[in-house]
């Protein structure tokens, strides 16, 4: 058959095609693990030479500057005392000869003893100028190579040279000796590459069905024949979407050009819908598709089937004698198209009001010349939907949209009722839609108002469609769609699309409506867990602010975890709290109360940041620890952060520790604004790894900037580049109040709404009057009591307390007292006149007092049972050089204004 058409005989003699490929891929094979060999073995030879060259100059330079080698060179005979050494570094490194020798290149040393004392042979200038020359040379011994290096004395100045040299052949041999493995690998590979070329041609034959080229040809002709002459368009598509072939009339019906193999089915400029049927690969079978002015009966079946290789066939058929039916395929593509863009369009965020803006717009834009959706009020509070009975008596007009608003139609906002004796009222209760296609026949519609219905009908309202929106076998409302200035009335086919239309703008809407409500539940639980105010205090002047996330923004809507307090601390101390809890909803705003509860409760126990922290982490992992045990899914509270911060207004002393939140911001007297260097602390539950307090004083009008994550973190703004901005924005502005930083730091971050939970707690550090706090030194001896009762009344004489007096002196007296008898170190008492007449006793013991109810026949054991009857509040905390401070608070009088 080659011969027939002029073509060549196969090679070789070879029959099959699977036989000619394996001869050539053997030959190729072959050259190619021919060239590696020759690759490796010209590559060894350079690394020989390299190698020679390396080892020459790490020998020469190590003798050089071998100990002793300048005193050798100017000893009375300095081959006696480098020729032995010469020749134990020569056999010991494995070079050919070492050679030393003077400034004039006369040899010291050498392997042949008669060779000493005559001139080297090789270049050595560049040798006593400072630097090693190395070069290769035919020597008697072979080629070689041979470095000369130049050997410094103390003042840095040349005093000899020495060169190292070896043969090339002695490094080469080390490389030589592995290529019998070189050879053996080659070998290997060459017949590991010839097994698999045996594969491929096996399975090359099994596709080739062992045919030779002569056959493959003449069936490749007479298909080609078939191809060309059928009058049904066949296009062959790959599996990755390449046109593989079209015959002749195929490039009629599609209008494809001459040379289109290979070239992708999307870039071919055809019909859409062809385009994506073609590249499907899914089976059709008559499809009716226009493509141009032509109706193309398509077929379609995969080429993979019994072992075909991955693609798809497709045989067209012109059909334009259907051309009837293609108005209808227009419209039903255009309805589908139409609800298909619904999909995307409507219900893009999880708010009702919006939702029912976007069905109506959408309807407007598409299908009606002017619609309104009313909706039931339970829905608009988030609520429950009541049955259709109740939900038509009471709807209110959410959505309209139109050219005009003249038209009689209610506005936004009224009250819709429908009368259940009329055909739509009838319709709605059974949660039916409603055609009706000619108003003017008033057939019912116009009977809650008949005099606004004229007016509708002079408008050119001619056409209704009236559709409740169903979900979950409830009724939430009513979308109705009019035309006025399309001519063509509504149609039954116009009713499937509307009752499609609003069914899923209906479950949109009901999604919306239970996220609302979760989000005013959370929401409002959120708020009645935060503080509701600040507490009376005079250690800082604070502002704060507090932004929930708003719903339906990008995800992120619900309420969040974020809280902050300020807690009033013994001693006029103020403690200062934000804290971020991961998550959004019901379960974090509940975590948030938890934890906030929790850190009063540690508060109490006076706590330095550090240990709270660390009681706090102990609690959490207990939290995750339980809810695990009870299969809570999504119920831990890993990945909560916290800030503690507690400020001393009598000595300007904060101390901050953190559990992996953001750093707090400290803006000085003078306006410049610096990140505390906190030490960061892993997340809340995490455990492991302690706390650390960061303690520094803050100045007087200091503003302490606390903060969470959603005040610099958002989704187009790195949070660096947040934290930077929230600097420059405290920066430079000494005279704000904690009220307006709040505004500014707002403004400058969150200028819209707050796509997650933002906490600012912004305080102005305030000092205590030195004239309000009085502190004494007390020796421990029991007579000194008597001084600190005398030195106090006096105190208080002077701030006008003399009712206070007894009642201190007998509360100092009991605490003086317990630490001389039971303390040791230096004991200390301080009185503050704050909100309340605050006593503080310190010493050095960190045995905390407890109280005890003392027998009718004790001696002793009343003293702080006195104590706690007397003081509105006592309590101990420890200080940081291991003692402690008891403290009590006594009210002041109610005419005494307190500090100044």
């Amino acid at each position: 058959m080659a011969g027939r058409y002029g073509r060549p005989r196969s090679f070789l003699g070879m029959r099959s095609l699977a036989g000619q490929v394996f001869l050539l891929q053997v030959a190729i094979v072959v050259l190619l693990v021919a060239a590696s060999v020759t690759a490796l073995v010209l590559q060894s030879r350079a690394g020989s030479e390299r190698e020679a060259r390396n080892r020459s100059v790490a020998v020469a330079e190590t003798f050089a500057n071998a100990p002793g080698m300048e005193a050798a060179l100017r000893s009375p005979d300095p081959t006696a005392v480098l020729q032995p050494k010469a020749e134990a570094a020569r056999k010991g490194s494995g070079v050919d000869f070492i050679v030393v020798m003077d400034l004039d290149a006369v040899r010291y040393t050498h392997p042949l003893p008669d060779r000493i004392g005559k001139k080297f042979v090789g270049e050595v200038g560049p040798a006593l100028d400072g630097r090693v020359v190395t070069e290769k040379v035919d020597g008697t011994i072979g080629p070689l190579v041979q470095a000369v290096v130049p050997v410094f004395g103390a003042d840095g100045e040349v005093v000899g040279l020495v060169s190292a040299g070896i043969t090339i052949k002695t490094v080469s041999g080390v490389t030589e000796s592995q290529f019998p493995l070189l050879f053996g690998t080659a070998g290997g590979i060459l017949l590991l590459t010839m097994g698999g070329t045996a594969l491929v041609t096996r399975r090359l034959k099994r596709q080739t069905h062992g045919l030779g080229p002569t056959e493959m040809t003449r069936m490749y002709e007479h298909h080609d024949a078939v191809l060309h002459a059928v009058r049904e368009g066949v296009v062959i598509v790959s599996g990755d979407g390449r046109l593989l072939l079209a015959n002749d009339e195929a490039r009629r019906l599609l209008g494809l050009p001459a040379e289109v193999e290979g070239v992708p089915v999307a870039e071919l400029g055809l019909d859409p819908v062809i385009t994506t049927l073609l590249t499907s690969g899914r089976s059709a079978t008559d499809e009716v598709h226009s493509v141009g002015d032509r109706l193309l009966a398509v077929s379609q079946r995969s080429t993979d089937r019994n072992g075909g290789p991955p693609g798809s066939v497709t045989t067209l058929r012109d059909t334009t004698e259907l051309q009837a039916l293609s108005g209808r395929a227009a419209m039903a593509r255009g309805r589908l198209k139409l609800l298909y863009d619904a999909g995307t369009e409507i219900g893009t965020t999880l708010d009702v009001m919006r939702t029912c803006e976007e069905l109506s717009d959408f309807a407007t834009a598409r299908f009606a010349d002017y619609s309104t959706v009313d909706v039931a009020e339970e829905v608009l509070r988030g609520e429950e939907p009541t049955a259709a009975g109740a939900a038509i008596h009471g709807l209110r007009r959410t959505a309209f949209s139109g050219s005009r608003d003249d038209t009689g139609l209610s506005p936004l906002g009224a009250v819709i009722r429908f009368l259940p004796g009329t055909d739509i009222g009838a319709a709605l209760l059974r949660g039916e839609a409603v055609l009706d296609p000619d108003l003017t026949t008033r057939s019912g519609w116009q009977e809650p108002d008949p005099a606004n219905a004229d007016h509708i009908v002079e408008c050119g309202f001619h056409s209704l469609i009236a559709v409740p929106m169903r979900a979950r076998g409830v009724v939430l409302g009513v979308a109705m769609f009019w035309r006025a200035r399309m001519p063509d009335p509504f149609e039954d086919e116009d009713l499937s699309v509307a009752e499609e239309l609003v069914a899923r703008a209906a479950v949109s809407i009901d999604n919306a409506r239970r996220y609302s409500r979760e989000h005013n539940v959370a929401v409002t639980l959120q708020r009645s867990l935060l503080p509701r105010g600040l507490p009376d205090q005079t250690a800082i002047d604070a502002a704060y602010r507090y932004l929930p996330a708003q719903a339906g923004l990008g995800g992120l809507g619900g309420v969040g975890g974020d809280w902050f307090d300020i807690i009033p601390l013994p001693g006029a101390r103020v403690a200062l709290v934000v804290g971020d809890v991961v998550g959004h909803g019901l379960h974090a705003a509940a975590t948030m109360g938890r934890l906030r509860t929790a850190v009063h409760n540690f508060s109490t126990l006076d706590l330095p940041p550090d240990e709270l922290l660390w009681h706090l982490d102990e609690l959490v992992a207990r939290i995750d620890q339980d809810e695990a045990a009870d299969g809570s899914e999504g119920g831990g509270v890993t990945g909560a952060t916290c800030l503690y911060a507690i400020y001393d207004p009598a000595t300007g002393r904060c101390a901050m520790a953190r559990a992996g939140h953001l750093q707090p911001v400290v803006v000085s007297p003078d306006g410049e604004a610096v990140f505390a260097d906190v030490p960061g602390g892993p997340p809340l539950g995490l455990g492991g790894l302690p706390f650390e307090t960061y303690d520094v004083e803050l100045p007087p009008d200091s503003r302490l900037v606390l903060y969470t994550d959603g005040l610099v973190e958002e989704r187009h703004r790195d949070i660096d580049e947040g934290l930077e901005l929230l600097r420059e924005t405290l920066a430079g502005h000494p005279d704000r109040t904690p009220e307006e930083t709040c505004e500014a730091v707002l403004r400058a971050l969150v200028p819209g709404r707050a796509r997650d939970d933002v906490a600012l707690l912004v305080g102005r550090t305030l000092r205590l009057a030195p004239e309000n706090v009085a502190d004494w030194d007390v020796p421990s001896d029991p007579s000194a009591v008597a001084r600190v009762r005398s030195d106090v009344s006096r105190k208080l004489a002077e701030w006008e307390l003399v009712e206070e007096a007894f009642t201190t002196e007998l509360i100092l007296s009991e605490l003086v007292t317990n630490s001389i008898r039971y303390a040791t170190g230096p004991i200390g008492v301080r009185l503050i006149r704050d909100r309340t007449l605050i006593c503080e006793v310190s010493d050095r013991s960190s045995t905390s007092p407890h109280l005890r109810q003392a027998a009718s026949m004790d001696e002793g054991g009343r003293g702080l049972f006195l104590v706690a009857q007397l003081a509105e509040r006592w309590g101990t905390r420890y200080t940081d050089d291991g003692g402690k401070v008891i403290w009590t608070e006594q009210p002041l009088p109610t005419d005494t204004d307190g500090p100044v």
